[in-house]
């Protein structure tokens, strides 16, 4: 919150979003007072690089915590057999759902956040804001629903042993019911990003992360006095640390002065708000939701072979995690400052940031392509049951193939997922959702079927290179479009 001294009016300081005091202003416009700076945003003035690195490390560190998130179970999980790790790898497109809507919600209040900033609208970026946490807490409702009527019945669809259901069943419904601590935890962290605070969403993930890790072991093989509760405690641990997270960021929200306000006193829902919110966000939803709708389609093709390869399905998605989340992380950071500079109409840092926003997305990529090419047995054996000198050995026959096809995708998924940013950034969300379609759903899932019709689960994989290699394509003709116009009519100021 930012207080206003008495007697004077609210002025941002230079460069921080530093309230200070302007005596005898009484006009209470904060769009005048902030023109009045000196100083601009540090999105619109520092060095390029600097700027992508210093606002996408802390991002990418805080992504890499979430990826923790997504394989700490899993990998502990494993020791009680490959059954187990089947469940939580069914429960995971709902979990992914869960965090798409929170997230595509998120990205739409990020997005008009940094261009109201951009547009030094100091009151409309405030109102983005408290709209997306009440947002946030409305999204949790029909996932409330989900985890207390609907989990048999989705486990029942995927699986007919009865052990993975029971187990699936168990996780999905401890996750869905208590998911309003992750979904609101990520809306204050797509607030602060809005304004160039990258270090606190960071910090954020990270105290969830440490929790979940450390109570991951103790409720699923039972330490300290506490029942060992198998795939259920994996559950309990993730709610926990999301709740720790949850905790933490409010704690910082409202205690730490930021450059955008949260304020419930007086609040009515605003029908434009809200629009233009959903017209980043929900196509941003849909775009995300896909990958579990796809992720779903995946499952029941692959079951058709056997529970193993749905095993695999889930183990590649939890460690290709640590080579996406760092450029989602990347693109989290060039967000604001795509908005930002899309808002202030500067044509030479938007093209500069998305030159150098590809740049490091294709080293991060191209890193995790030779890792999953030189090393599948070694990334694989991190799922080995207890006991067990190596993985499964059905689990490293379907597996190793798997992992070196699919990184195939490593590098065209790299310039897509910043083209997808840029689409989002200006506002354009639907061209984003575009992508998604075809790399998740239009393409992948027929070729994926198609492909199993010749009975070799390997060929199933070189879907995924195909889908990534086409949108490609199209994703870079929606950036032309783009550039010619809007990006080219923007002044181009000497630095």
């Amino acid at each position: 919150m930012r207080p206003v001294g008495t007697g004077g009016v609210e002025k941002r300081g230079p460069g921080n979003g530093t309230p200070l005091k302007m005596p005898g202003d009484p006009s209470g416009n904060r769009k005048e007072v902030f023109m009045e700076q000196h100083h601009e945003n540090k999105m619109g003035t520092a060095p390029i690089l600097k700027l992508v690195f210093s606002m996408s490390l802390p991002a990418m560190f805080s992504m890499l915590v979430q990826a923790l998130y997504n394989i700490v179970d899993s990998i502990f999980v494993s020791r009680l057999g490959v059954n187990a790790l089947a469940a939580v790898s069914l429960a995971f497109p709902i979990q992914t759902l869960l965090i798409a809507v929170a997230v595509g919600t998120g990205v739409g209040v990020n997005s008009l956040i940094s261009r109201r900033l951009g547009e030094k609208d100091m009151d409309a970026a405030d109102k983005a804001a408290t709209h997306g946490l009440l947002l946030g807490v409305f999204s949790w409702a029909p996932f409330l629903i989900f985890g207390l009527f609907f989990c048999p019945m989705y486990m029942n669809a995927f699986s007919k042993t009865a052990e993975v259901v029971s187990m699936g069943t168990s996780y999905l419904a401890i996750v869905c019911t208590l998911s309003v601590g992750s979904i609101v935890e990520i809306m204050v962290e797509k607030t602060l990003q809005a304004t160039g605070n990258m270090v606190y969403p960071m910090l954020f993930q990270l105290s969830g992360a440490i929790t979940n890790i450390i109570l991951d072991p103790i409720f699923i093989f039972g330490y300290f006095g506490v029942p060992a509760m198998g795939v259920a405690g994996a559950a309990i641990a993730t709610v926990i640390g999301q709740f720790v997270s949850l905790i933490f960021s409010l704690i910082i929200l409202f205690t730490k002065t930021h450059q955008v306000k949260i304020a419930f006193k007086g609040f009515r829902f605003n029908g434009k708000t809200i629009k233009d919110i959903y017209a980043v966000g929900f196509p941003s939803i849909i775009m995300q939701a896909i990958g579990s709708v796809m992720n779903m389609g995946m499952n029941g093709i692959l079951a058709t072979f056997s529970d193993t390869a749905v095993a695999v399905l889930g183990a590649y998605y939890k460690l290709q995690s640590f080579v996406f989340m760092p450029v989602f992380g990347l693109n989290q950071g060039l967000m604001p400052i795509l908005g930002y500079n899309y808002g202030a109409r500067n044509r030479h840092r938007f093209t500069s940031t998305m030159k150098v926003g590809s740049m490091i997305a294709l080293v991060i990529m191209a890193l995790g392509t030779v890792l999953f090419w030189v090393a599948p047995v070694q990334l694989l054996d991190i799922f080995k049951e207890a006991g067990q000198a190596n993985a499964d050995p059905e689990l490293l026959r379907i597996g190793v193939p798997a992992l070196r096809i699919i990184s195939l995708c490593f590098l065209p998924a790299a310039l897509g997922i910043v083209f997808s940013t840029a689409f989002q950034a200006t506002g354009m969300g639907v061209r984003s959702l575009i992508i998604s379609l075809l790399r998740q759903l239009i393409l992948i899932l027929p070729v994926a079927y198609l492909l199993s019709l010749t009975g070799e689960v390997t060929n199933v994989w070189y879907a995924f290179p195909i889908a990534e290699a086409v949108s490609l394509a199209v994703s870079i003709a929606l950036y032309l479009n783009l550039y010619k116009k809007h990006i080219i009519t923007m002044k181009k100021p000497i630095e």
